[in-house]
């Protein structure tokens, strides 16, 4: 049996039992994970070490298992964002429109301005607890804990705006093809504007407790890098690759939701080591509250909150009750029996962590015939062990850290 046959261990014993260090020393192999709390999340990194130093690592996924696509292929279209928003849930607001506008597309419906930029709110708001999410774990995973408790209440505060909105928190299912199920309430908006006078002030204090700090720079300058030419060959999108120095954002190349009525910068690194990660990251937050103020700015008037497509809408319940054109259209959905056309799409949006895609192919029942979650933690993550060959088992946690994979976009 080829070695590469083997379970990682009695590969890397054979290796221990070949291959000693000059001093006569051995090798030794070390289980990061999977329930290590550095790990954040269930996925493990069978290390090959030579002390402290990492000399090859071998990254193991399978520990979820939920198979969301074949899941989904059973269920009917507007039952899809449960699942949609346990893949990267510290944003699951932004993969339930992605999925929305990818039927959108599908359907040919036209969303109202309002609508829209109602979504840009709420995913530049996912964006931000994304990144603050990440950022302040970062600092605890390089020993400073003062950070991260500080901001953490503001990520409380955007998920109050979210109950506001839908009722929920982590997990939304927030949206419904065409828009929003409700209006939002004047408590929303209110909730809103206190966390734009509040944030921004405490997102500066965090920033001059890590940017500039000692520790913090030797722990993540020069660690992990990756170049621009290695992080597009693996697929990199998001943070990680405008870190690296790649200007490309989802919003700014293939515009959704009107974005391209939003004037705003993408921040983009150069060494694309774990500092530079985590700068992106700052200033994109910077960003979505520039962005989120503009939609208030400019927001149509009105109470559109759904565009008029009664055969994919659901009716509100009390019209139901109350209406027969509207229970006939309530059964209608439910049953399936509004025909969807057979099409083939790719729908992308820009996640908190980078391009979310949903590829999606219909035979004109009333569940997907084939369905697949672009997930870009699923794909950088193939570069972690090149990413941390060579480097101290310290420095594979802030890496990690960095580059903010979420075990629920892993094993989807």
């Amino acid at each position: 049996m080829s070695e590469l046959l083997l379970p990682p261990e009695h590969r890397y014993a054979k290796i221990i039992k070949e291959k000693l260090n000059e001093d006569g020393s051995e090798l030794s192999v070390l289980n990061l994970g999977p329930t290590h709390p550095a790990t954040h999340g269930i996925f493990q990194n069978i290390l090959l070490m030579d002390g402290e130093r990492i000399l090859e690592a071998e990254p193991t996924i399978g520990y979820i298992h939920r198979a969301f696509e074949k899941i989904a292929e059973n269920r009917p279209f507007y039952q899809i964002t449960p699942l949609t928003d346990r893949m990267n849930y510290c944003s699951s607001p932004i993969n339930n429109m992605g999925w929305w506008m990818t039927l959108e597309k599908l359907l040919g419906v036209e969303v109202p301005k309002r609508a829209q930029y109602l979504r840009v709110i709420v995913m530049e708001l996912a964006r931000i607890t994304d990144h603050l999410i990440c950022n302040s774990i970062l600092g605890v995973d390089t020993g400073a804990y003062t950070g991260f408790l500080y901001v953490f209440q503001f990520r409380e505060k955007i998920y109050e705006i979210y109950e506001e909105i839908c009722g929920a928190r982590l997990t939304t299912n927030m949206g419904r093809i065409g828009g929003f199920e409700r209006d939002w309430s004047p408590e929303a908006f209110k909730k809103l504007d206190t966390f734009l006078e509040e944030f921004p002030i405490a997102w500066k204090e965090f920033e001059n407790l890590f940017e500039r700090n000692r520790i913090f720079l030797d722990r993540t300058v020069n660690v992990g890098a990756i170049s621009a030419e290695q992080a597009m060959a693996y697929g990199f999108t998001g943070p990680n690759l405008r870190a690296a120095g790649v200007d490309y954002d989802v919003r700014v190349a293939q515009p959704y939701s009107s974005y391209e009525d939003f004037d705003f910068i993408v921040p983009v690194g150069k060494s694309g080591d774990t500092y530079d990660r985590f700068c992106v990251r700052n200033a994109e937050v910077w960003e979505s509250l520039s962005i989120i103020r503009q939609a208030l700015d400019k927001m149509p008037a009105g109470n559109e909150y759904h565009a008029e497509v009664p055969d994919y809408y659901l009716p509100p319940k009390e019209d139901v009750y109350n209406s027969m054109e509207s229970l006939i259209y309530h059964f209608k959905i439910v049953m399936g029996e509004v025909p969807v056309p057979v099409a083939e799409i790719y729908h992308p949006v820009e996640g908190g962590n980078g391009e979310i895609g949903f590829y999606l192919v219909t035979d004109g029942s009333r569940t997907p015939y084939r369905l697949h979650f672009r997930r870009p933690c699923f794909i950088y993550y193939q570069a972690y062990p090149e990413m941390i060959k060579g480097s101290l088992l310290s420095d594979a946690i802030v890496i990690l850290s960095s580059l903010n994979v979420i075990a629920g976009e892993l094993d989807a």
